[in-house]
């Protein structure tokens, strides 16, 4: 009798280890990042503006805690050029993100709320003066529109990302259940003297749309 105890006491406890054991790799499998490697483009035509390089992103300011949430699939600066006025562009593109570019926008300006724009040809966006420099931040989404802080992205991602039929692969860590990617776009342009302020905002918007609409037509691809 005892024995037939100890048989299924052993019989329950190897159970229960091999369930601890297959949640905790199944946990570990759906934390992972589940994105194709990606290249950006060398060039990418922007209209009224003259590409005057493309390079990676100084590996300084690529990551930091402070700044976004996730993982850094890939990098790439544009420099471009429209008269003698600079346009430089920094992309970054991450998965499993929160999207919050919020302490990265008020590490410059402070506060968020006055900076906070939103058009319905993109979505929200941050739009601000810094030293010398205009600045316009925006995470562009996969689906949906634009996004600034962590409750928009996950607004987005609850009206356009929830796919149910992503439950079962999800599960088995082999896809998400939520398309959690972002590409970062980080737009700066400076202020000049003979222009006015407001003439450098519709500027700078103007590239924004025109970019934004590049890129969700060509979107990387997931997995």
């Amino acid at each position: 009798m005892k024995n037939k105890h100890r048989t299924i006491f052993l019989g329950i406890t190897a159970i229960a280890t091999a369930f601890t054991l297959g949640k905790s790799f199944l946990y570990s499998e759906i934390k992972r990042p589940i994105v194709k490697n990606y290249t950006f483009p060398e060039s990418i035509t922007l209209s009224q503006w003259e590409l005057s390089t493309s390079k990676p992103v100084n590996p300084s300011l690529v990551k930091s805690p402070a700044n976004i949430s996730g993982y850094f699939i890939a990098e790439k600066y544009y420099l471009y050029h429209q008269s003698q006025t600079p346009l430089k562009i920094e992309m970054r593109y991450l998965t499993n993100t929160n999207g919050d570019l919020k302490s990265f926008i008020t590490s410059q300006t402070g506060e968020l709320s006055s900076v906070l724009k939103q058009d319905s040809r993109s979505g929200f966006y941050s739009l601000y003066t810094h030293e010398d420099k205009l600045y316009l931040n925006a995470c562009i989404n996969p689906h949906g529109s634009s996004t600034v802080t962590s409750d928009q992205f996950n607004r987005n991602l609850m009206i356009h990302n929830t796919r149910p039929e992503k439950i079962l692969p999800w599960l088995l860590g082999i896809a998400e259940f939520r398309d959690k990617r972002c590409l970062w776009a980080h737009l700066s342009i400076p202020l000049e003297s003979n222009i006015t302020v407001e003439e450098t905002y519709q500027t700078l918007e103007t590239v924004w749309f025109d970019w934004y609409s590049w890129w969700k037509s060509h979107y990387p691809d997931p997995v």
